[in-house]
């Protein structure tokens, strides 16, 4: 009995939250606002929780954009909030044109968010099961 105490500790190490793989994809934009240097240079920075998954390429002079751009967080789990922020990147200071944000849901699923300057950011995400 004693000898399979430190496999039994383990696996109760092992059993504390349940965590899941998120990955974001199929990210485009329509209709993204011009400003005064012209057609909008947009790109998003995409957020899982508190972690910050990266950004995307910027798209140069482009209303409608897609980014080829995936994003994975191994540590996502049910209800955490993903959140994807659209930018114009100008020579100064980059604009922010809009913020999407969600409750995350196991399984495949495409949204559409309308973002506060103009325009729409869809995308699609799936997280795995627990």
């Amino acid at each position: 009995m004693a000898s399979s105490l430190p496999l039994l500790l383990l696996l109760l190490c092992t059993l504390n939250v349940a965590h899941s793989n998120i990955r974001i994809f199929n990210l485009r934009a329509t209709g993204l606002p011009s400003d005064l240097f012209g057609t909008t240079d947009g790109y998003v920075k995409v957020f899982c929780s508190a972690a910050s998954l990266g950004k995307t390429s910027v798209r140069i002079n482009n209303r409608n954009p897609w980014w080829e751009e995936e994003f994975s967080y191994f540590k996502a789990q049910e209800n955490d909030i993903l959140r994807l922020e659209v930018f114009d990147s100008d020579f100064l200071f980059d604009d922010q044109l809009g913020v999407c944000q969600r409750s995350v849901k196991v399984g495949t699923h495409q949204h559409d968010c309308f973002l506060k300057r103009g325009g729409t950011l869809h995308y699609s995400y799936t997280l795995q099961g627990q």
